[in-house]
Order: structure tokens, then sequence, then C-alpha cells
């Protein structure tokens, strides 16, 4: 049986969501074990409507992970996955993100996340009315 073609590895922010795998391009596990739960926690400032309060501690963080980038298990799989409008909101941390799963060979897909849950999260929100 033929290979699977090979998903682009840094996409273009147009296809909606994404998932960086958690396993290398060489097939290896990535490590450390709680990758997905640190790379989401460095990207837990960038959330809808975030700013941080006048003389607020500069190193404070939000808690939870920003419904831009959530870690998630996909057939077994720990994954993170992100919203591409995280590339309007924050170029830099785009960048940050794309250079992360590239430095570390790990595959980053364009995803459909209603199978997952995260739809209804990182849907845009409507105005009340």
């Amino acid at each position: 049986m033929p290979d699977a073609p090979a998903l682009p590895q840094f996409p273009n922010p147009d296809a909606g969501q994404f998932l960086i795998q958690g396993r290398t391009n060489a097939g290896k596990t990535f490590r450390p074990s709680d990758w997905a739960e640190r790379l989401a926690g460095v990207l837990s400032p960038y959330r809808p409507g975030y700013q941080r309060d006048a003389g607020a501690n500069p190193y404070a963080q939000p808690t939870g992970f920003s419904p831009y980038a959530q870690p998630v298990v996909v057939a077994g799989l720990k994954c993170v996955a992100i919203d591409a409008r995280l590339a309007a909101l924050e170029p830099m941390a785009w960048d940050f993100v794309v250079g992360f799963a590239r430095d570390n060979d790990l595959p980053m897909a364009p995803a459909c996340l209603v199978d997952l849950g995260l739809s209804r999260r990182l849907a845009p929100s409507s105005p009340a009315g």
C-alpha cells in the first residue's frame, strides 16, 4: 500500500485550524511528555479581549489555555490545536508556533476540529442581539 501524501509542513494561516503533532517526521515521539501543555501555556496570554491591568505583575499569566492554542490528544497522539486567527492577532506568536514545529521536525497539518469538540470554543463570538 503506498504511503499517504505528505501534508503541508508550514502552512498558510488561511486554512483555519492546525494540529501540531507530537511525533516527529522521523516517527519518534516528541519529548518532553508535557510539551503540548508547555507550548499552549506559553501562548496563554493570546486570547480575545485580554489586556493586562496597568501596574499588574508583568510576569503574571492568565489562568488556563488560550482559545487559540489548546493541547489535545488525537488517536492517542499528543497535539496542540492552533487556531490560525492567532496570525492576525499576533504575527510574532504565529511565527513562533510555526518555527517551533519546524525546528522540532513536527508536522503541522490542517485540521477539522469539529470532532474534537473545539470548534465551539474556537469559533468567533457573535454579538448578542
